[in-house]
């Protein structure tokens, strides 16, 4: 039984990637991986993402993630593709006030109306993505990479918000507002320069 983590390790890692001596499509995907991690901005955001989803409940759970994923994928090409957008770094700093502050407020909104919230920070945070590629990443790994990156921030937004719901019970709603407001918080002191 102890041999079963080794030997799903072992199965994990990328063997294909070691046996050729240029390993940059592994860079790419790693690299990609990394960058919404690299920076507080990001996480902060993309973390709200997860805990605006779960305060709205229902189909939200799913359609708000997935709303940022598709239209960050949709900023990405816009940046690889050298389009500019104005005040990127501005938008990705407000995203996590907006939607930390939507969830804070926990006000009736339409799943519709959420996922076209997120989603339209989402095309900044992808534009940062694609803008900010390295040379010898590959765009679909490097993509791959920043995608899995973002979902998984997202889930742990969700189950953050979640799991200490369940916690503490009868005020699962107003923990949740609070995780909200304090990524809002958060998003104040990165566009400050605080963070």
């Amino acid at each position: 039984m102890r041999r079963l983590p080794i030997i799903i390790a072992a199965l994990l890692v990328p063997t294909a990637a070691f046996a050729h001596p240029d390993i940059s499509h592994a860079a790419g995907l790693l690299s990609g991986f990394e960058h919404p991690l690299g920076g507080i901005d990001h996480v902060l955001a993309m973390m709200a993402v997860g805990v605006f989803a779960f305060v709205l409940g229902g189909r939200a759970l799913f359609v708000v993630p997935l709303s940022f994923v598709g239209m960050m994928t949709a900023g990405f090409l816009l940046g690889a593709g050298g389009v500019e957008l104005p005040f990127v770094e501005l938008a990705i700093g407000l995203s996590s006030v907006i939607i930390g502050g939507a969830a804070a407020l926990s006000r009736p909104m339409s799943t519709a109306g959420a996922a076209a919230l997120v989603g339209v920070f989402a095309i900044f945070h992808g534009h940062a993505h694609g803008a900010e590629m390295p040379a010898n990443a590959g765009g679909v790994l490097y993509a791959a990479g920043f995608v899995a990156a973002t979902a998984l921030l997202h889930v742990v937004g969700i189950g953050a918000a979640g799991g200490s719901s369940k916690l503490v019970g009868k005020f699962d709603g107003l923990v949740a507002r609070i995780a909200g407001g304090s990524f809002a918080v958060g998003g104040v002191g990165v566009l400050l320069g605080w963070i």
